[in-house]
């Protein structure tokens, strides 16, 4: 039977166990410059000290104006890449493998930060302002800053990069039918609304080298199961080593339950995922996932290949060994706003517990 304990290997490099860290940003740490600070620093170490083997550094914006906010974490500059090398140095001292995720906003783009840009003109945050939609060469000149991103990323460290591909973010955008309209080469059917993401992948796969790991963060519904599904295949194709599920922007999948008893519907998503890819690439689920017997019972009965924690993490760095070591851990209390997000992780009853 396998267990949290047991290794896996990703593209060529051996995780330690089962258990990563999700990404979850923490605005208040960074400065308008989107360099790494030492709370950065000492909170990713922490994590990799109790024994997280993946950790995967929180979303990071490839360019300037795709940031959440003017306090986001940053890799769209050389100035940056020092910052990131004290995280992974860090955190490679406990065997943790580490990767960051390259992210920008599109069409959510926060306007003090830059212009709403995505697949097409649509809706943004404020509904009488569409969105830029992006030329040719504007999604070209994109894809080239996701790629300088992960250069930066590999000479600061890291072992890998994840593409943020879920949560209404520029990749989703791409891939949902709500967002992109387009009916050139990059949109229309599965395969060209997948193309913008699985065009990074190869460009980073040939910059970056064989050795370096790819990961997708994607949605597990866009609009159904099925039809992420495919996306997946095509990142698959396009050389990704690594399938992290969560959520996108429609819900229109009725198979998809409420409750499946030892996790919820957003885990199963990964759950579903795992069905269909097994054996041929590793697949991760995540959400509310806080207690170390639902971690067992997805990795014991070989639903998942690992589990992404996030507030389970958040409220005690040292949640890995409960589950590895059956050690005492502060148990997250699944705030429905969780208290560990902007500017307020005082208020985090766990840590304060």
């Amino acid at each position: 039977m396998i267990s949290a304990n047991d290794p896996i290997k990703i593209n060529k490099t051996i995780v330690k166990n089962r258990l990563t860290m999700a990404p979850t940003v923490k605005f208040d740490y960074a400065g308008a410059d989107g360099k790494v600070t030492g709370k950065h620093i000492e909170h990713y170490r922490k994590r990799a000290e109790h024994g997280c083997g993946l950790i995967c550094v929180e979303a990071t914006a490839v360019t300037a104006g795709g940031r959440f906010a003017k306090n986001h974490l940053g890799l769209w500059e050389d100035e940056q890449i020092e910052g990131h090398r004290s995280i992974t140095e860090a955190c490679h001292e406990y065997k943790a493998v580490m990767l960051i995720q390259l992210n920008h906003t599109g069409i959510t783009a926060n306007p003090d930060c830059g212009p709403a840009i995505g697949p097409s003109a649509v809706e943004t945050r404020n509904p009488e302002i569409l969105s830029k939609a992006m030329s040719i060469e504007e999604i070209h000149d994109m894809q080239e800053n996701f790629l300088r991103s992960a250069i930066r990323a590999k000479k600061a460290g890291y072992d890998g990069v994840q593409l943020h591909g879920c949560h209404g973010y520029l990749i989703n955008q791409f891939i949902s039918k709500k967002t992109n309209l387009r009916n050139d080469e990059y949109g229309g059917s599965d395969e060209n609304r997948a193309r913008f993401g699985a065009e990074i992948i190869r460009m980073i796969r040939k910059e970056c080298g064989d050795d370096f790991i790819i990961s997708v963060r994607t949605a597990g519904i866009e609009p159904d199961v099925a039809t992420a599904i495919r996306i997946g295949e095509e990142y698959l194709k396009a050389g990704c080593d690594y399938l992290q599920v969560s959520t996108g922007i429609e819900w229109e999948d009725p198979s998809v339950k409420e409750d499946e008893g030892h996790y919820n519907k957003f885990c199963s998503l990964g759950v579903r995922f795992h069905d269909h890819f097994k054996g041929r690439i590793p697949i991760s689920c995540v959400n509310s996932i806080n207690t170390p017997e639902q971690v067992r019972y997805l990795i014991e009965n070989e639903l998942v290949d690992t589990v992404d924690l996030g507030r389970a993490v958040l409220a005690d760095p040292a949640f890995c060994e409960a589950v590895l070591d059956n050690a005492q851990y502060k148990k997250c209390f699944d705030c429905p706003r969780c208290q560990y997000g902007p500017g307020m992780p005082h208020k985090c009853p766990a840590k304060n517990r």
